[in-house]
């Protein structure tokens, strides 16, 4: 069976590699999650995931104000805001709602952003992933806490926001800059967020140990995969990096296998065939030409996204 990541390492095939590895890591970390989420509650989770993210990344990189210009600074406060409220959005529905439920739902931001931006081939193969993601939605069984689905949609918006900010920061400032500047704002908002609603709770429950599992926790998730999705994102257009992320519902119902057990029916089978051959797919036809703009793929001003 031909795997798509072996061969020449394109920049498409590079791109689609850092994505696949992203969202390994991302669904990774939700499952080591579930422990600490019994002790600290979804949004005491995804605060201290974010926080400590912030302090990584800050510590590590060290921007300097004089890397980056009004727009990009600017852009990148917008990209944590959305960062945060895409994290907390998610928890807040993964707690209701099954994982593979929540995430397939969550791929709606993606792949609007695959279906506006996309070109030609890269709009049926976000019809290709919308089938699989119905598949494994089966919504026909019905049942569906409708706060978890309002949570997930919501988060799915704040994604499509994610993914267009995150390849604009990337292409105007170098490295992991603006990472650097856009996850110590997510934390700082997620610390708003969760200290108005409930931080006597989250902030009282708080311990040393606590503190090192969220630590090792940030790293898997958020600071490794966002990381990779703003390499990926230079090297993709945004309507194939949306529709690459149709592997993600997929993924997270193989970890729900082998972590947590939870045994897949045929339509969810089938709808894993469907998003993987979307996400070939493209990864054939995504790659964004040297020296493109992110003004040809994601034109969008930092106040709409966020």
């Amino acid at each position: 069976m031909w795997f798509p990541f072996t061969g020449v390492m394109t920049p498409s095939r590079t791109g689609a590699a850092f994505a696949l590895v992203s969202m390994l890591c991302v669904q990774l970390g939700l499952a080591v999650s579930v422990g600490l989420i019994d002790r600290l509650g979804t949004d005491g989770t995804a605060w201290l995931r974010l926080a400590w993210a912030g302090v990584i990344l800050f510590v590590l990189v060290r921007p300097r104000p004089s890397a980056f210009s009004r727009r990009a600074l600017v852009t990148a406060v917008a990209l944590g805001t959305v960062t945060a409220a895409v994290t907390l959005f998610f928890m807040e529905a993964v707690a209701r709602i099954p994982l593979g439920t929540a995430s397939a739902l969550e791929f709606l931001g993606p792949l609007g952003v695959a279906v506006a931006r996309g070109r030609g081939v890269a709009k049926v193969w976000a019809v290709v992933a919308a089938g699989g993601v119905v598949l494994l939605t089966e919504p026909w069984q019905g049942g569906a806490d409708p706060v978890g689905v309002a949570y997930a949609l919501a988060a799915a918006a704040c994604w499509a926001a994610y993914i267009l900010l995150t390849q604009r920061v990337g292409d105007e400032v170098s490295g992991l800059r603006g990472l650097a500047v856009s996850m110590p704002v997510a934390g700082l908002t997620a610390t708003a967020v969760v200290g108005l609603s409930s931080g006597s709770e989250v902030f009282g429950a708080l311990s040393g140990e606590l503190l090192l599992i969220g630590l090792g926790l940030a790293v898997l998730l958020p600071v490794v995969p966002f990381s990779l999705e703003m390499l990926a994102l230079r090297r993709l257009t945004t309507a194939a990096f949306g529709v690459l992320m149709a592997l993600e519902p997929a993924i997270a119902l193989v970890i729900g296998l082998v972590v947590l057990g939870q045994l897949p029916g045929w339509w969810a089978v089938a709808g894993i065939a469907l998003v993987v051959a979307a996400g070939i797919g493209a990864e054939r036809a995504g790659s964004r030409q040297p020296g493109e703009s992110n003004t040809a793929t994601a034109r969008v001003q930092p106040a709409e996204a966020a």
